[in-house]
Order: structure tokens, then C-alpha cells, then sequence
């Protein structure tokens, strides 16, 4: 496998890794809303009644098979995991059902955005799709420090 990217993806390894994230949503979407009041005020979930340390720990966990399941098929994407959401949130605010199924949506078409341009780009030579994402990944978070923009609500 290579650095970054699906070229050594084979279809086996999806669907050895698809039941993990297939799961790993559903808990994750399950889990949405009483994330969502945690995240605006964690006082205010306790009070209505959450668990918040079952909480917290349960989507700590989705979030570690989350994570070791994209890193297990396509290697190191942090500027994915890191922009994508960013940008989901500013487009669809803060509530988490919306955030996730987007956020696995723009993030899955991103990939292979970029995946089609960096097989694209330099043909018959592949341009590492991790580089390409890089490319764009890393002005998106300079213009977010040096302008101190505010992504999410």
C-alpha cells in the first residue's frame, strides 16, 4: 500500500473493514442527538438526564474504529478528517444528525475527487492522492489561522 490512497485498496479488504464502519455509524447517527446537547452544554445534558461518560466513552470508541478502519483502507488522510467536518458544520450547523451522514458524504466524494485528479493530472503517472489533498488541505488551514475565520457555529 502506498503512502496515501486507494490504489492499493483491494475490494476484499472493503469488505472485510465495511461491517466495522457500517456499525460504527450506525452508533455514531444512534448517538447524534444526545451529542449534540453534550456539545452546546454539557450541565444541560445531565440535567435532562444523559449519561455523559457512557456517552462520551461509547463514541470514543466509534470514533477509534472510525478512524483505524479509513487509515486500515487508504493510509494517513488527517486533512480530511480535519476539513471536511469544518466545512460540513458551517454548511449544515451544529446539529450532529446532520454533521455525520454529511460529513461521510462530502468526505467519501472528496476522496475521490481527488483520487480522479491525481490519476488524472500527470497520466499515465498517479500523483499520490495524500499530495493532492495536502495541496488543497493545508491553504484551507492557513487561511483559518491567519484570518481567524470562524467554521463553525
Amino acid at each position: 500500500m502506498d503512502v496515501g490512497g486507494l490504489i492499493g485498496t483491494s475490494l476484499g479488504q472493503v469488505q472485510a473493514i465495511s461491517p466495522v464502519i457500517v456499525g460504527s455509524l450506525f452508533v455514531a447517527v444512534a448517538l447524534a442527538r444526545p451529542l449534540t446537547i453534550i456539545s452546546l452544554n454539557e450541565e444541560a445534558a445531565v440535567g435532562l438526564g444523559l449519561r455523559t461518560v457512557y456517552i462520551k466513552v461509547v463514541l470514543y470508541v466509534v470514533i477509534i474504529l472510525l478512524a483505524g478502519a479509513a487509515v486500515a483502507l487508504v493510509g494517513n488522510m488527517a486533512f480530511i478528517g480535519l476539513m471536511i467536518p469544518h466545512m460540513v458544520r458551517g454548511m449544515f450547523g451544529t446539529d450532529y444528525r446532520a454533521i455525520i451522514p454529511m460529513s461521510s458524504i462530502w468526505g467519501a466524494t472528496f476522496m475521490l475527487m481527488a483520487d480522479t485528479l491525481g490519476r488524472t493530472i500527470n497520466a499515465p503517472f498517479e500523483t499520490p492522492v495524500v499530495a493532492i489533498i495536502a495541496v488543497i488541505g493545508l491553504p484551507f488551514f492557513l487561511l483559518v489561522v491567519r484570518k481567524g475565520v470562524k467554521l463553525t457555529s
